[in-house]
């Protein structure tokens, strides 16, 4: 659970708004659930007041010989009716008899006191605060039938009203009330209501409708949800892309306005990122045409100094820079190249390139690797791969590549047998035009933008290049992401990652 929550917009944005609608019901039970029991009770009144009085005047308005049949017919699995000769004066000794009737079952239901509204319901009657308060006093045995005037209830005489003993001390989805009224022959008609209330707040119909209702907000949380994170997943991919180096089109500014705002941000800097790009590369170009004037001037002067040893000097000086300026010219050349973007096998890349270069005659082998795809440019990618193994081969005399594919990450690695590279100088060897003194053949090597450019490349397709002692050679591998790095510290973490799964101990013997 705490892993979908963090990983997904869309579970949070539900879950918050299922806490809401769980709180706001919580709310409004808390708000209404007293009133709600009051309406009930107040319901229950009237109907027992009216019930009463009806049935009053249908015995008056009959014959003697057919109240016992209106009485049974009468009566209900909540109630009971009776006649008494006299005023019932003694309140507690109606109550037991009123229990008592309750407990009888009705003429055409067997067993009705083990029904819930039966006289099982007569021990769980329920009423008002104030009357709790009675029972808590000792008074409530005591307390006398109390005096209703006509303008309470339905008939134009005063009637006899009381609440039931066990009313006071049970839940309150129960209640229990008497009445007593005198006919007009003298004798008179009792009353007794014990009556199960509808079930507390949570019923099954309410949990149904709030299960309903939880889906539904679910459905639109979710539809909600989707409608912010596509932009942002659509963000994601474009930043995946340009962290390769790929040409990423402008992406639409829609959705809500913070997510159109970061659109454009994005926007505005892959624009910028381009154009800075572009007018390093024009720099580079221009720098390097426009020297070369200059230094086919400068190389013509020197063929008429007359010292031999100071012309060649200056000769072999020019001829450095000249160089130079054609390396510049060649990086601006591939800068300005830009390469589509495929999937290839990275492993049959690898390999081909080997293949090649140990058809030239150079100790170079491979290590069979399964098929790994990954989406790059081709060649800018197979270039850079060429210029390390060249190197060592040219400074380890032999080359062992290998591709290591991993669940983030995908390693080309390649080992040689040389005198490694100082530690002080293993990032120093990524900078434009230098080059090792002692530890490498000045001589045979290059003007020292080979591994800048390598980097380059490499960092473009957003991985790096990591270079290590092994204490029998140089080990230098290519670091690519499987996925688009999120952040600098991820990618950094991947790297790292990498170095402590694929890199050995330096005294450890190479494979």
């Amino acid at each position: 659970m705490i892993q979908l929550w963090n990983k997904s917009l869309a579970a949070r944005f539900i879950a918050i708004m299922l806490l809401a609608l769980a709180l706001s019901q919580g709310v409004s039970l808390l708000l209404f659930s007293t009133e709600r029991d009051e309406a009930l009770f107040r319901s229950a009144k009237a109907e027992f007041l009216s019930r009463s009085a009806s049935v009053a005047k249908l015995l008056e308005s009959t014959p003697p010989e057919m109240r016992r049949d209106i009485l049974n017919a009468s009566d209900t699995t909540y109630s009971r009716f009776w006649l008494t000769p006299d005023f019932p004066k003694d309140a507690a000794v109606w109550r037991k008899n009123a229990k008592q009737r309750m407990s009888e079952p009705l003429p055409t239901v067997q067993n009705i006191a083990d029904s819930d509204n039966g006289g099982a319901a007569y021990d769980k009657i329920e009423v008002s605060a104030p009357q709790r308060a009675a029972v808590a006093s000792g008074k409530i045995s005591e307390t006398p039938w109390t005096l209703l005037p006509p303008h309470a209830w339905p008939l134009s005489r005063n009637a006899k009203f009381l609440y039931l003993d066990h009313a006071y001390k049970m839940g309150v989805d129960t209640i229990g009330m008497g009445l007593t009224v005198q006919l007009a022959d003298g004798t008179w008609l009792s009353t007794v209501l014990s009556k199960k209330m509808a079930g507390g707040f949570w019923t099954t119909r309410s949990l149904i409708s709030l299960a309903v209702t939880a889906f539904i907000v679910s459905l639109g949380a979710a539809f909600i949800a989707r409608g912010m994170t596509r932009p942002m997943r659509r963000l994601a991919v474009a930043a995946e892309a340009l962290g390769r180096g790929e040409s990423v089109p402008p992406l639409p500014e829609e959705g809500p306005h913070d997510i159109r705002h970061t659109t454009a941000a994005f926007n505005r800097m892959q624009a910028s990122l381009q154009r800075f790009v572009e007018d390093r590369t024009r720099m580079l170009a221009a720098i390097g045409h426009d020297l070369r004037t200059p230094l086919t001037s400068l190389r013509l002067r020197a063929e008429f100094v007359s010292d031999d040893e100071t012309r060649e000097k200056m000769l072999t000086t020019l001829d450095e820079l000249r160089h130079m300026t054609e390396a510049t010219l060649a990086f601006s050349r591939d800068q300005a190249v830009e390469e589509p973007t495929r999937n290839v096998d990275l492993a049959a890349l690898v390999q081909s390139l080997c293949d090649d270069l140990a058809e030239l005659g150079n100790d170079v082998s491979f290590s069979a690797a399964p098929t790994t795809g990954y989406r790059c440019r081709a060649d800018s990618l197979k270039r850079a791969l060429r210029n390390l193994v060249e190197n060592a081969v040219r400074y380890g005399e032999r080359a062992r590549v290998s591709v290591v594919p991993g669940a983030q990450t995908i390693a080309i690695v390649i080992e040689d047998d040389g005198p490694g590279v100082p530690v002080e100088d293993l990032e120093r060897v990524f900078e434009p035009f230098f080059r090792l003194e002692n530890s490498r053949n000045r001589e045979t090597g290059g003007i020292g933008l080979g591994l800048s450019i390598t980097r380059d490349i490499v960092r473009h397709h957003g991985g790096d290049i990591v270079l290590e002692n092994t204490g029998r050679g140089l080990r230098a591998s290519i670091v690519l992401p499987q996925a688009a790095p999120v952040g600098k510290e991820r990618k950094t973490g991947k790297v790292e990652a990498v170095r402590r799964t694929i890199f050995r101990p330096a005294n450890s013997p190479a494979e």
